[in-house]
Parts: structure tokens; C-alpha cells; sequence
């Protein structure tokens, strides 16, 4: 059986622009019907937390996020003042990965 061509129909083959537009009116839509699901502060909270540990398990995506956060304290101890600077931890951009990495070998 030969496959159909769908590659310009659909939602999915809308650029994503086109795409947000249609999702936000059906968005705005849902909300003057009073259709829309509003999360409680618990449901809130439960989504932060299921969706902070599915990002957590993604060992490179915290490395990186630990190697960005090194930067950006050793860029601020160049520009700060030498109080400021005091406050910060020591160590390389490297070594704080390092220790990210480390700090998930037993999970």
C-alpha cells in the first residue's frame, strides 16, 4: 500500500508561528466559555514538581545547566564589586560541572 504524501497538511506542517496563533485563539475561546481548566495552587504544584524531576533525570541538560551557572558567576565576580565577589563560591566553570555530574552517581 503506498503512502499518502501529508507533508503540507495539518497542523504539524504549519509554521510555528501559524501555529501559536491558532493555539491561542482556541485558548482565549476556551476562556470566555468558561471551558478552560484552571489549575489549583495544588495542581500547580504538582505539575512543577513532576515536570522539575523529568528534567532533573536528563543528566546532560543539569550539567549544562550547572557549566552555565559557573559562567555566569565567575562573569559576574569580573564585573562586581570586591564584596560581592567575596560572596561567591570558587572554583572553574569545569568544576562546577564536575561536581553536578558527580552529585547524580547515586540516583
Amino acid at each position: 500500500m503506498a503512502e499518502k504524501d501529508t507533508s503540507n497538511r495539518g497542523f504539524g506542517s504549519m509554521d510555528e508561528e501559524r501555529q501559536r496563533e491558532i493555539a491561542s485563539k482556541g485558548g482565549h475561546v476556551a476562556h470566555e466559555k468558561g471551558a478552560a481548566h484552571e489549575f489549583t495552587p495544588e495542581e500547580a504544584k504538582e505539575a512543577g514538581r513532576k515536570g522539575g524531576e523529568t528534567v532533573s533525570e536528563n543528566r546532560e541538560h543539569m550539567s549544562e545547566i550547572g557549566r552555565k551557572g559557573g559562567e555566569r558567576s565567575h562573569d559576574d565576580e569580573d564585573s562586581g564589586s570586591k564584596d560581592d565577589r567575596e560572596k561567591t563560591r570558587g572554583g572553574s566553570s569545569e568544576q562546577h560541572a564536575q561536581a553536578g555530574r558527580q552529585s547524580h552517581k547515586n540516583d
